[in-house]
């Protein structure tokens, strides 16, 4: 497997505790690194700690172009009275959703008066390059674009020492610092410079592997938690058949022009059996607003109320937004992928669809893959369907 990262640059995960307001964000002390690559026309980003390896991130979002976002985090934005940030703060933000993930940048801090909440124009720069790479922006230089803020000069390697950091909101003791704190790998380990890191991955120039993740985003979650729970292949066979015949990936034969006019048709009793396939939080925030915050997921009595209080109009109108929706699309170009990968046995097995030969190749042991792969199990659901009318 290869993955030749776009940017990769010191940072860490912040937990954030929602017990009280306003939200208490600390930063977990792990060192560690974000990093982005590319995939089928997809960035993918990254977080992985120091120590493991590049193709075994802890958290993997896909992320669709657009609907990301990489800010700098800033609280005094939000609550005037909240506690200084002793910290540099970025929030990858959804414009389909309401989730946030924070990260603490664990380069040193280059404020001229000591200020750890200041961000510098490099640090803005890579927070600037992350942005531009979600928004589906190719053909960044990221080298240029870091040597055009960065100054030159022997302090470049100094610029990305690690900085131990406290709560981001200022709960803890400024002076009193993580013992072990972010240390670990410096320049010279996996990972590196910042700026060396643009270099490789601007030099190699291949694009990067699939990566396995616990992670999911978003609405995509149950897809991808679906699918690592069946276990599927390991997509050994995708290499033997990457050459076999081409097929539409699954979130081409399910574009908005075909499923809406399917929804506006439907009948309640079919439009109620889909609602049942989206996630709770989605069928509650459709009834109590966007701006709703959940600690966990809701409980089913609140689900089952507010699908009692939805008109049909109302039930069809969010089964359209979630057709339309990034990540309805996300979450079948990844079971689109798992599919291809060696996957369709065992996911044709869990949905109960009737696929030809098991989705093995005939004669033998082996799942069948890539355009095959796909063809077979969207068949197997044609072949399904009728079965199940007769």
């Amino acid at each position: 497997m290869s993955i030749s990262p776009i940017i990769t640059f010191k940072a860490g995960i912040c937990d954030v505790d929602q017990s009280s307001r306003p939200y208490k964000a600390s930063p977990q002390p792990t060192p560690g690194y974000i990093y982005l690559y590319s995939e089928d026309e997809l960035i993918h980003f990254c977080w992985r700690p120091r120590d493991a390896p590049l193709h075994e991130p802890q958290l993997d979002l896909v992320m669709i172009p657009t609907d990301g976002h990489f800010v700098p985090y800033d609280i005094k934005e939000k609550e005037p009275s909240a506690p200084k940030i002793n910290g540099r703060i970025f929030a990858l933000k959804f414009s389909s959703s309401s989730q946030r993930h924070l990260f603490w940048l664990q380069s040193k801090p280059q404020s001229p008066s000591g200020d750890k909440s200041w961000f510098s124009p490099r640090d803005l720069k890579i927070g600037e390059i992350v942005d531009r790479l979600l928004q589906g922006e190719e053909d960044i230089d990221v080298n240029a674009e870091l040597r055009s803020v960065s100054g030159g000069g022997d302090n470049r390697r100094d610029q990305d020492d690690d900085e131990p950091m406290e709560d981001i909101e200022g709960h803890g003791d400024p002076n009193d610092q993580h013992e072990g704190g972010t240390g670990g790998a410096g320049p010279g380990a996996t990972g590196g410079d910042i700026r060396q890191e643009g270099e490789e991955a601007r030099e190699g120039g291949a694009d990067g592997a699939r990566a396995a993740s616990s992670a999911a985003p978003d609405a995509a979650a149950a897809v991808r938690n679906f699918l690592a729970s069946l276990g599927g292949g390991d997509g050994s066979s995708s290499n033997q058949q990457a050459q076999g015949k081409l097929y539409p990936l699954l979130n081409d034969l399910l574009e908005p022009p075909v499923t809406i006019p399917m929804i506006e048709a439907a009948s309640e009793e079919y439009v109620d059996n889909l609602l049942g396939f989206l996630p709770p939080t989605v069928i509650v925030l459709s009834q109590q607003g966007s701006d709703t915050d959940f600690i966990g997921e809701p409980s089913g009595e609140s689900v089952q109320a507010a699908r009692e209080a939805m008109s049909l109009d109302q039930k069809r109108s969010l089964l359209k937004k979630v057709l339309r929706s990034p990540q309805f699309t996300q979450s079948l170009a990844s079971l689109t992928i798992a599919i291809r990968d060696g996957g369709l046995p065992t996911i044709a097995e869990a949905l109960k669809i009737k696929v030809e030969n098991g989705g093995l190749l005939r004669g033998g042991a082996m799942p069948l893959g890539g355009g095959e792969a796909v063809e077979a199990f969207v068949e197997g659901v044609k072949r399904t369907v009728q079965e199940e009318k007769k």
